[in-house]
């Protein structure tokens, strides 16, 4: 069982942490542009923890908004925890999170080469827009990728019986 919460500045390290060990050293964000991107205006990062005696955590999710559209930075869920479901949790979340600030899209980038990845995104209704040449270090291409939110659901106004 996961929960979800919000970032807090002393998650930083595990998140770092968990970066590093889902991504080889090229690609894997150093402390630096970690804590810029957590930085940015119109940041989010939702953590997932597990519950139990001792809590950890096992992934997160960073987006960046800028106005009606929004980029996903990284998704990361420890090895241990992946195929449970914890990444698809983290992206409904931050999906749900932008659609509330008024986001209609959400774009990413993902390595040519990394079926599993695909599978997830295409799976989560994201659809392959272009190749960007030599995105990733060692000039590996990567698909931009991009998925249409839906409008928030407003709750309906109260409506106002007139007394006559």
């Amino acid at each position: 069982m996961f929960t979800l919460r919000n970032y807090s500045p002393a998650d930083f390290e595990t998140l770092y942490e968990i970066d590093q060990a889902c991504y080889e050293p090229a690609i894997a964000y150093s402390r630096s542009e970690l804590r810029a991107y957590l930085r940015f205006p119109g940041a989010d990062c939702v953590v997932a923890e597990t519950t139990g005696r001792k809590p950890s955590i096992a992934g997160f999710c960073i987006t960046a908004r800028e106005d009606d559209w929004s980029y996903i930075i990284t998704i990361d869920v420890l090895a241990a925890h992946r195929r449970g479901g914890v990444g698809s949790l983290l992206l409904t979340e931050a999906e749900r999170r932008l659609a509330e600030r008024g986001v209609s899209e959400i774009a990413l980038d993902t390595a040519v080469n990394n079926a599993a990845a695909i599978a997830f995104w295409q799976k989560h209704g994201y659809r392959i827009r272009g190749t960007r040449k030599g995105y990733y270090p060692g000039r590996i291409d990567a698909y931009a990728m991009s998925k249409a939110l839906p409008a928030p659901k407003s709750t309906p106004a109260k409506s106002r019986a007139a007394k006559t």
